[in-house]
């Protein structure tokens, strides 16, 4: 009996030992077909392009972290469609939460077979970002290479896209001019950085609306540089194929592939065309000759039309010299040829300018009309004490006259 009992117990023994090792053996075999894949997805994804370029610009590049599959994976809840920001051609935007509970943006790519160009793309992106550091562009924090797709990680801008906030349902921006002018200061700052103050020059080449991201003040962020590219310091221009959004696309780019700053300028004109109209930069609603909106614009500045085509909110808020200042500008952008349009600095210094003179006017009308408040009380107190000859209702039309008098002055 002893013995049978030994060898069951033998058997029972050998046999959980057998299934021990097999569950180890599957396990170590699961994780390492795991470790393969990733391995697989982070070469197809550039993984080792992307160490020898951040490699060649070591010292010049930001550090950018990578996260993991799993981290992202959470951060998502599985990619849930609730979490999805925004749907475009090349991917989705999801909103994540990482463990430390920021909140970050997730762009991933679509799910198809990587062409070379979608790798450099990626890549390009990863390289421009990690060189960039000012408050009006938007910050990669990072990337995931080990997953089918390759994902980016950016922080989380949270009022939606200029473009939204233009061209909203109904047509009625409630967005006023003091931030739309604002905004416009802002992306031009960012260009101008971009072409003359990052360690390598960048051209964005995809300047548009959509791309222009506004955080809850209303700040701009300028997004989406997969496109974009690094010039060399001796060099002022490149042959590239022809990349652009219809609407916003330089014809001298166009017609000769010769990329340059001036590029960036022309797509930022039609933004402020934008900006000033709150009409699309296509829009197959206008008649044939005008579905081009900076065509449209130029050919009503030509005829002195621009009153006639200027957004209703921004016709209600602002001073008509300071838009005719910010419209002959932009036409200046709209220049067919490159050489005559302004750099993106002088575009920056010129809105930068223009802002101030309104801050200026206002606080010199709020001035005045404390002064004037100040003289009313005086002169209202003579008036009730007899220690004037003055008729109160000629010293409240003298008064009235004093307080409007600059406010009428600039228009």
């Amino acid at each position: 009996m002893k013995c049978v009992t030994r060898f069951i117990l033998g058997i029972s023994i050998s046999v959980s030992l057998l299934l021990l090792s097999a569950s180890w053996l599957y396990w170590g075999y699961r994780q390492r077909n795991i470790i393969n894949l990733r391995e697989k997805f982070f070469q197809q994804n550039g993984g080792i392009m992307l160490q020898q370029q951040l490699s060649i610009r070591e010292g010049s590049v930001q550090p950018s972290k990578i996260f993991t599959a799993e981290d992202l994976k959470k951060a998502t809840n599985n990619y849930h469609e609730s979490r999805i920001l925004g749907q475009g051609g090349q991917g989705t935007v999801y909103k994540g939460v990482l463990p430390d509970n920021t909140v970050v943006a997730i762009k991933k790519s679509k799910v198809t077979e990587q062409s070379q160009s979608q790798i450099e793309q990626f890549i390009n992106e990863v390289i421009v970002l990690s060189q960039v550091n000012h408050r009006n562009v938007v910050k990669l924090l990072g990337c995931c290479l080990e997953t089918q797709v390759p994902l980016l990680v950016y922080e989380f801008i949270t009022n939606g896209t200029l473009y939204d906030h233009i061209h909203t349902v109904g047509g009625t921006s409630s967005i006023t001019w003091e931030n739309r002018l604002r905004i416009a200061t802002e992306t031009a700052a960012a260009l101008s950085y971009l072409h003359s103050a990052a360690s390598t020059p960048i051209i964005h080449r995809d300047v548009k609306s959509t791309n222009i991201l506004l955080d809850n003040n209303y700040v701009a962020k300028v997004s989406d540089f997969g496109s974009s590219r690094l010039i060399p310091v001796d060099q002022t221009q490149l042959t590239t194929l022809v990349q652009g959004t219809l609407g916003y696309l330089d014809p001298e780019y166009f017609q000769t592939s010769q990329l340059t700053e001036r590029s960036d300028v022309y797509s930022f004109g039609v933004v402020l065309v934008e900006l000033l109209t709150g009409k699309k930069a296509i829009s197959f609603d206008r008649p044939e000759a005008d579905r081009n909106l900076a065509m449209y614009f130029i050919s009503a500045m030509k005829e002195d039309r621009l009153f006639e085509i200027v957004d209703e909110q921004v016709i209600n808020d602002a001073k008509a010299d300071q838009l005719e200042e910010v419209a002959i500008l932009t036409k200046r952008c709209l220049r067919v040829k490159g050489d005559e349009r302004p750099t993106m600095k002088e575009v920056a210094m010129e809105l930068e300018g223009l802002r101030m003179m309104e801050k200026n006017s206002w606080l010199n009308g709020k001035k005045n009309l404390e002064e004037t408040q100040y003289l009313l009380g005086d002169q209202l107190s003579d008036a009730y004490s007899g220690g004037t000859s003055m008729s109160n209702s000629a010293a409240c039309d003298g008064i009235a006259n004093h307080v409007m008098s600059p406010f009428h002055s600039g228009r």
